[in-house]
């Protein structure tokens, strides 16, 4: 049997967008642009997934630049793969808000050993997207943030979950990082394509540290209690 690590290392490896991008849109893959990421990042899945335990799927937007663009993990910037994974990591070091939170919970959960045994932490879209802001320096876009951009990545979308299905996903609850469009675009498609019995939508994490970092312990609590209802 292959294992959840072997799954998810294989699909990063073939992971590729070959459609048309609208003007002004740049598309993110790591493992296509930089050489290390695959092994940083396979060496992360070897350490936790390496098993064929299946796990509940918990997705994001699509990866930043600062934690899976470097890292190869979503939601795992370099200084939590190197303090809160004891990996070893040489690239550029990078601060990621998303990630401190994660790995906020995480620790109160257990740390990443019991977290990672039961969930397994992707984006709608697998791969990120960037554009040129307003001050001319690049900057990080969503897959929802045009509409031509959604349509142009819909199947690709469609097509990345399927695969991920596979690896030995629990499709009973998934969750969803992000309750405004980001879930209301999962539940649309999940209507449609019935990918999973129910989606259950958190604050993102990036939205808890943005404007709610006062009161981060009451998102940190609302995590753990949704997570409650599916620990084994």
């Amino acid at each position: 049997m292959t294992t959840f690590a072997e799954h998810v290392i294989a699909f990063n490896k073939t992971l590729d967008f070959t459609g048309t991008l609208p003007d002004g849109i740049g598309i993110m893959n790591p493992f296509k642009e930089n050489p290390n990421i695959l092994p940083i990042s396979s060496s992360f899945y070897r350490k936790y997934y390496n098993d064929e335990q299946k796990r509940y799927m918990i997705l994001g937007i699509n990866p930043g630049r600062f934690g899976a663009g470097v890292t190869g993990v979503p939601f795992t910037d370099s200084k939590r793969l190197i303090n809160d994974c004891q990996l070893p990591y040489s690239e550029k070091p990078t601060h990621e808000p998303s990630s401190v939170f994660v790995y906020d919970v995480i620790q109160a959960f257990g740390g990443p050993e019991a977290f990672y045994q039961q969930f397994y932490i992707n984006s709608i879209c697998p791969l990120g997207f960037t554009a040129i802001g307003k001050t001319g320096k690049e900057v990080n876009y969503n897959y929802y943030d045009s509409k031509e951009l959604t349509a142009a990545v819909y199947d690709f979308i469609v097509q990345s979950i399927r695969q991920q299905l596979e690896f030995g996903i629990n499709t009973e609850v998934c969750f969803c990082f992000g309750t405004g469009k980001n879930e209301k675009f999962l539940q649309e498609l999940n209507k449609k394509e019935k990918f999973f019995g129910e989606v259950v939508a958190l604050e993102h994490p990036r939205f808890v540290m943005q404007y709610k970092a006062k009161s981060k312990q009451q998102y940190i609590d609302k995590y753990l209690q949704a997570f409650a209802r599916v620990q084994q």
